[in-house]
């Protein structure tokens, strides 16, 4: 037999912990996935805000937000590096708001994007750009409407202002495409 390492001890003391705490059950409840951990502490990071959530319903937003901007930071590390957006939630958390900085903020790399694009059809650089913020934006948005739907807030003043700020920001995406494209008096 061999001798256990320390770090192997604790995590035995742990596990024996772990058995302790179900005592009368048959098994010892296998370790969670790493996903199912992330998802775990992410319920217990809301759950320990939640009574400041559901007193102010722009808290949600402001969870809206950083969903919105982790994911497009996500998005655009690959091409702009990590956290490319800076988290602003000191900030009115109005839907009007809230979707005026995801859009300012994600937009204003537009630049340092297609600048790693020389070359190329200025519409399809554009095009793409707005589909890989646009990516990001949806990702972040998902998830934090499954943990305001799983935490059970996501209904009526929140949901309404976090559809809200969604509509708005897609219709800013829009505006940022239309407002760089040449008119038909420009392309004549």
């Amino acid at each position: 037999m061999s001798p256990i390492s320390a770090p192997q001890a604790s995590g035995m003391q742990q596990y024996g912990a772990t058995v302790q705490q179900g005592a009368g059950a048959a098994r010892a409840q296998p370790l969670p996935t790493r996903a199912e951990a992330r998802e775990q502490l992410n319920v217990q990071i809301l759950q320990s805000s939640m009574e400041v959530s559901i007193r102010s319903g722009d808290e949600s937003l402001a969870l809206l937000l950083r969903s919105a901007i982790e994911g497009i930071n996500a998005a655009l590390a690959p091409t702009l590096g990590p956290d490319a957006l800076q988290n602003a939630m000191t900030q009115d958390n109005s839907a009007e708001a809230t979707a005026e900085r995801i859009v300012s903020m994600s937009t204003g790399f537009f630049e340092a994007y297609a600048s790693g694009r020389p070359g190329e059809d200025a519409e399809t650089v554009l095009r793409d750009f707005i589909d890989v913020i646009r990516g990001g934006f949806e990702q972040g948005f998902n998830e934090a409407r499954d943990i305001l739907s799983g935490l059970g807030v996501f209904n009526g003043q929140v949901e309404s202002d976090v559809m809200k700020t969604r509509e708005l920001v897609l219709q800013g995406y829009d505006r940022f495409i239309l407002d760089r494209l040449p008119t038909a008096d420009q392309q004549a």
